[in-house]
Order: C-alpha cells, then structure tokens, then sequence
C-alpha cells in the first residue's frame, strides 16, 4: 500500500483550499511534475534544493523531485464516530492513510463561517481527536472481545494482544491517543495492525491569518503549546495566500514572496514535513538523462532502494557506489571524487543514508 497523508480538520478550516494549493501545477517549485491519481487525491513534489545544487555539476535533461500522496478527506462533524454526516465512511478514509495533517482555524474573520461560531482552535482539534478516539475505543472493544474469547483456549498471540487491548481500551477512554500512550515497540506494531485513527502520526498545519504568515498570533501560539506538550510537529500556513501564490507566474510569485518576507512558499515547508511524517527520505541518482530524488523508508537496505527504481536491480543487486553532496561540492565530478577515494562500495547490508547519491551495481541489470 502507497504511504498517503490525509488532510483531516472540521469542516470550513481551510483544508480544501490547502488541498488545491498543494496539488496545483507549479504551486511548490517551477517545473515540478504534478498528477492527480483520483478524485481528492494528489501527488505533490517535494521541494530540495540539493537536486539544484546537483544540477550546477552535472548537467541533465531533467530534474525530478521526490513525491507526496496527498488525501483530501472531508470535513469531520461533531458526532462522526457515530455516523454524523457520513461521519464513518470520512473516518474509513483516515484509517487509510498512513499519517495525517491537522487543519486548524487560527485566524479571525467574519465572512468565513465557523461550525461552532468562532475559532478556537483548541476546542476544533480535540473535537477531532475525540471523534478518533471513539471510534478507536470501538475498534478496540470489540477487538478485545474477540482476543479474550481465544485467549480462553489457550491462544498465546490472542492472549498478548489481550494485553496490549488492556492498555489502550483506558487510554482511549480518557481521550489520550494512541500515540501518546508510550508504547514499546512491539506493542505500537502490533497497535498498528490494529488501523488504530489515533495512533497515526500527526502534523498540525496552523491555517494562519494573511498578517500572521509565520504563526506567532495568539490563536496559533496555542496550537504551538499543544503540539509541544505531544511532541508533535506544526507548520504555518496561510492557506489564501498559498493559493494565491500558486496561480502567480514565477516573477510574480517571488515578488508576493519577498513582500511577505519569506523565502519560499509555506507549503514547501509542509511538504518536507509531511514526506518525514511519513517516513521518508531520499537518496538520488544523477546522469545526463536525469537528476532524480527517490523516496524510500528510513531504515532501507541498498539492494531494496534499487529495487525502487527497478525490480530487476533489486534481484540482481551487486553493489551500490555512492558519494554525499558535500564530496560533489568539493571536487566538481564524479571521476575526481572516485581519485580522491571518496567513491565508496557498499554491499547488501548497507542502510541507505538521506542525500546518498548513487549508481547500483547489478548483474544482468547493469547499472542504474
């Protein structure tokens, strides 16, 4: 299954918009390649500018950045947990999602109509979250159920997850998610399995006001303190203004950039933040045809991260030659970095590093 990020939020937040910005042509760096795969789903690019520097020393035809899935899911109602406003299938398409970005309100205006008269976005978060928890305390009643029934004939694995059911069931009815209950390791992959809503990872995106582009008003200095207290992430973003930029030519966008006082758009930033949400790093390989960052789970072996780009690489994996940008910085090419011992050769058990440029080795595939 793809890894995917679900814009999750009530209704009215800003999320759609967000969604239009983010998947838009052009709306993160020019020339980045865009594709809409079904109807509120997006694959987005993510910005790094190490493929620019690796183009000023190796000239390509081409240069194509790593890529986000995107879900715009939509609006979550008071209630949903119970099937207010089609509130179980919208929590059905969160369950699918490997990580999920939290749109809240942090602005005033009295033309964008608020679900519960005026913005807090406190109360709008844990209006969510509460939503997931329940329908997670569902899941896991009945989970529970089912494990103490075989555990009563014996049934080891049943009796495990018993209880690890024992230690989320009270979590989750004192509105603490799954994510933040601590678990070990084994218990958090078995959790997993669960599809528990609560124990996926989260980045809050703070939908900012027009004069407050950095989030540093009161209303997302709270969401900051909250995000802080679950160790979790935010970004700020002012999703108007983001789509405002995102119909700008170039020229016109980097102007609006300048008069803003930011170096880049807001959701530059959202997607680097989303792609580590998920997991995600890059290693890149560059020739004359293209430049091109891959995205792979942290952790990836080298035979594995070949297999990215073909299957045949991965089977008839030999070795991987790498180098680091820092090395093509310092001696311009590849044949001056391989002079200056800095090629190195690495077998199957090499863990791939975020920012690995690299060449596969293979058998009856040759060289990717």
């Amino acid at each position: 299954m793809a890894l995917e990020v679900g814009i999750v939020g009530l209704p009215n937040v800003g999320k759609s918009t967000l969604f239009n910005a983010l998947t838009a042509a052009g709306a993160l760096a020019a020339n980045y390649p865009f594709a809409t795969i079904e109807p509120n789903v997006g694959v987005v690019a993510v910005p790094d500018a190490r493929l620019t520097t690796i183009s000023q020393f190796i000239k390509s035809e081409k240069i194509l950045p790593a890529q986000l899935r995107v879900v715009d899911i939509a609006g979550i109602v008071r209630g949903a947990s119970a099937g207010e406003g089609l509130g179980n299938k919208f929590l059905s398409h969160i369950r699918e999602v490997s990580a999920i970005l939290h749109v809240v309100r942090c602005f005033e205006d009295p033309d964008v109509q608020h679900v519960d008269g005026a913005p807090d976005p406190i109360r709008d978060a844990e209006t969510i979250d509460t939503e997931l928890a329940l329908a997670d305390l569902e899941t896991v009643t009945k989970s529970l159920d089912n494990a103490e029934r075989k555990a009563r004939s014996g049934d080891k694995e049943a009796t495990a997850r018993v209880e690890l059911l024992k230690k989320i069931k009270p979590a989750l009815e004192a509105g603490t998610p799954v994510r933040a209950i601590g678990l070990n390791e084994e218990d958090a992959e078995q959790a997993k399995q669960l599809g528990l809503l609560t124990g996926k990872r989260v980045l809050y995106v703070m939908n900012v006001a027009e004069d407050d582009v950095e989030g540093n008003g009161p209303l997302a200095m709270k969401v900051r303190e909250r995000a802080d207290k679950e160790g979790g992430l935010v970004v700020a973003v002012c999703a108007k203004v983001e789509a405002e930029l995102s119909e700008l030519p170039e020229a016109d966008r980097a102007d609006m950039l300048a008069g803003l006082g930011l170096k880049e758009p807001a959701l530059a930033t959202l997607a680097r933040q989303a792609y580590r949400l998920l997991g995600l790093q890059s290693f890149f390989t560059a020739g004359p045809k293209e430049i091109r960052a891959w995205e792979i789970p942290v952790g990836t072996k080298a035979p594995q991260a070949a297999g990215v780009i073909h299957t045949d690489l991965e089977k008839s994996f030999i070795k991987a030659e790498i180098y680091t940008l820092d090395d093509l910085v310092q001696f311009k090419t590849e044949p001056a970095i391989k002079a200056a011992g800095k090629l190195r050769l690495e077998g199957k058990e090499y863990v791939m590093k975020d920012g690995d440029i690299t060449h596969f080795q293979a058998g009856l595939a040759g060289r990717g």
